[in-house]
């Protein structure tokens, strides 16, 4: 069994084919059209009319808020999305495909892929937090993904980070916790515009390169992605927290991250190290699949919508 895999996010479209063994095949990308939902859907049937006899159907990774059961995007994610809130987007793509479609949150859909075969699978409470143009992420308790009442849960791009801030949209995980906050931070270090050419790669040269200004931007961004792991971790008592998203790909990331954890939250805990240490750490960890969790969790999800009932 194959399944033609999009995976959606707000600048950019990633697909492949994918079998049972995980092998992914045709992979490509393109830029998510921003004008209109009709443009969007054809430029998904394009890719995969070459595709459809090999094919069972299609699965989809997008962010907002998805009510999978329904294919319906109810709100929530990427601005040059927002011709998807509120409409139908698997029972259209479905009619202009004439194939079965399942649609998923993106980072729910990386929780499902880390939780089955990744590097989640055991695990009773744990989480994972995807960082890419926004924050998003999918939660683990009791071994279940939880997807709440209105299809919210995990969606941590809207969490204020500063309370005396609200009006703030900066002080948001979206902002702070994001690649894009993380590409801003390092313009605004350096003395670039806004609008200066930037990306991951870029940045991290830099990081290895030993650039002062993006190893100091790189801890910065490292503690607002801890305290958020850290409050999570108060919530909710985690084993495991999985950092995905396209910068997941970078090693230094990760163990920056663990690096600022132990210095800054627990060593520089404001009621103290020894209060800190009370609440056991999670790991924090890569996902297993990086980059393409997106992808296998929404082959799984099709894989159980579909084929295993």
């Amino acid at each position: 069994m194959k399944v033609m895999v999009f995976d959606v996010g707000g600048t950019g479209i990633k697909y492949s084919v994918i079998d049972e063994q995980l092998n992914r095949t045709d992979t490509g990308s393109t830029p998510t059209p921003a004008d209109s939902q009709e443009h969007f859907l054809n430029t998904l049937r394009e890719i995969y009319l070459p595709h459809k006899d090999e094919v069972d159907g299609i699965a989809l990774s997008l962010p907002g808020f998805i009510d999978a059961e329904q294919g319906v995007v109810r709100g929530g994610g990427a601005p040059s999305l927002a011709y998807n809130v509120g409409t139908p987007v698997g029972p259209r793509l479905a009619e202009a495909c004439g194939c079965r479609v399942w649609i998923e949150n993106d980072g729910k859909a990386a929780a499902i892929a880390e939780l089955e075969r990744g590097v989640l699978k055991g695990c009773r409470d744990a989480a994972v937090f995807i960082i890419g143009t926004g924050v998003g992420g999918g939660l683990i308790i009791d071994g279940k993904l939880v997807r709440g009442r209105d299809c919210t849960a995990g969606e941590y791009s809207f969490m204020n980070t500063n309370a005396d801030a609200w009006s703030d949209p900066t002080k948001s995980v979206a902002c702070q916790c994001s690649t894009s906050g993380l590409l801003s931070s390092y313009r605004a270090r350096k003395g670039l515009p806004a609008d200066a050419p930037m990306d991951g790669r870029i940045f991290f040269e830099a990081v290895h390169a030993g650039e002062s200004e993006a190893n100091e931007t790189l801890r910065s961004f490292c503690r607002a992605v801890a305290v958020q792991i850290y409050n999570l971790n108060v919530l909710l008592d985690l084993e495991k927290v999985a950092i995905g998203g396209g910068i997941s790909k970078q090693p230094i990331l990760v163990e920056t991250l663990n690096e600022v954890y132990e210095e800054y939250i627990l060593r520089g805990h404001p009621f103290s190290e020894a209060q800190a240490r009370c609440l056991p750490r999670p790991e924090i960890v890569p996902c297993r699949f990086l980059s393409e969790a997106n992808q296998i969790g929404a082959f799984a999800s099709y894989q159980k919508a579909f084929l295993e009932n």
